[in-house]
């Protein structure tokens, strides 16, 4: 492909400028020699406006996307472009499937910097190449400057749910135990620290991550699994407030039981901060028969991403969905929907 311009992209000197949106000939090198040298796989070399795709086996779809916007752009543990991939593998994997494809959209700002570009779409490749996705078609805006924050993220995921797979919200009944692959706000707090330029003794990384294996171990594991979820924005606490409406059912939690790293815990406490609020981008919570909760406990430990992993509560017959907690002094108290937003631009 190098061989239809004069010169190559200067990568490290370079940034980005609106002719690389434009859909000329410098947005045509831009995509040739960055991301579909990146990205290499034979649906993106096809070269067409689409992805045209086989799919490998009898099933259902699962099908998700999400937006990155995230300040800074890169972090302790991650940046946005392992982000981006992770995110959205992850929303896929959370309904049982094997994720299979990615697209990627890409909203640049003039003048960023083709290096920091360049440093993200590898990001996202090394990613993609680990979670065993191919990103097979894409799409790229510039703005003008000062109309975005360097880099904005799209990407959209699709997967295939086995036959006999069948995880849902409203699977979820009274007698099910609640468990967490690890611990939490991690991320959140990792983003944050960065942001805000504070240094701890002890470094806090983002767990961004994909779950897609982990999932796989747990599925395998023959337990029933009634549902899944990733805490991202509004946490923990968010989260089981919106699964228990939707379901229909009451959760009680067991403070003592929810991993938090000491370090997180220090930091949220010292800024008035609660860690049940706080993202995460490499947890998930799982829903399961109580009777089966340590054998699926100990399939999630068998994986790096679940080594952490906690039975953390238990679900009830409840028609207010109320989730409440008993705390590590031996006192109850609800936890309630997320007011307002805690850290915001984290994902």
């Amino acid at each position: 492909m190098t061989q239809r311009f004069e010169r190559s992209l200067d990568i490290k000197n370079g940034r980005v400028d609106m002719t690389h949106g434009s859909g000329g000939r410098a947005m045509a090198q831009l995509i040739d020699q960055l991301f579909a040298k990146a990205f290499d796989n034979p649906a993106l070399a096809e070269g067409n406006d689409q992805a045209r795709l086989a799919i490998p086996a009898a099933g259902r779809l699962a099908f998700s996307t999400d937006s990155y916007v995230i300040s800074p752009l890169f972090f302790a543990g991650g940046d946005i472009g392992s982000l981006a991939v992770h995110g959205t593998v992850n929303d896929v994997a959370l309904s049982g499937a094997k994720p299979l494809w990615l697209s990627a959209g890409f909203i640049l700002e003039e003048g960023f910097p083709l290096a920091d570009l360049e440093r993200i779409v590898t990001s996202m490749a090394k990613a993609a190449q680990e979670c065993g996705v191919q990103i097979v078609t894409g799409d790229t805006k510039v703005v003008e400057k000062g109309k975005a924050d360097g880099v904005f993220i799209n990407t959209a995921g699709v997967g295939l749910i086995a036959e006999g797979v069948d995880l849902s919200v409203h699977n979820i009944r009274a007698g099910d135990a609640i468990i967490v692959s690890g611990t939490l706000g991690d991320h959140g707090v990792a983003v944050m620290a960065q942001r805000e330029g504070l240094v701890f003794d002890e470094p806090v990384l983002s767990d961004s991550a994909a779950l897609n294996g982990l999932i796989d171990n747990m599925i395998k594991s023959g337990v029933a699994i009634h549902a899944l979820r990733d805490p991202t924005r509004g946490g923990l606490a968010t989260s089981l407030n919106e699964m228990a409406r939707a379901a229909g059912v009451g959760m009680r939690l067991n403070e003592a039981a929810i991993p938090v790293r000491a370090s997180v815990r220090g930091v949220c406490e010292i800024l008035g901060l609660d860690p049940l609020y706080i993202a995460n981008e490499g947890k998930l919570i799982a829903f399961c028969p109580v009777a089966q909760a340590q054998t699926l406990l100990t399939a999630m430990k068998g994986h790096e991403h679940g080594r952490e992993a906690a039975i953390i509560g238990e679900v009830v017959e409840d028609d207010h969905a109320f989730v409440e907690m008993t705390t590590t002094l031996g006192g109850q108290r609800m936890v309630d929907w997320l007011a307002g937003e805690q850290l915001p631009r984290i994902c």
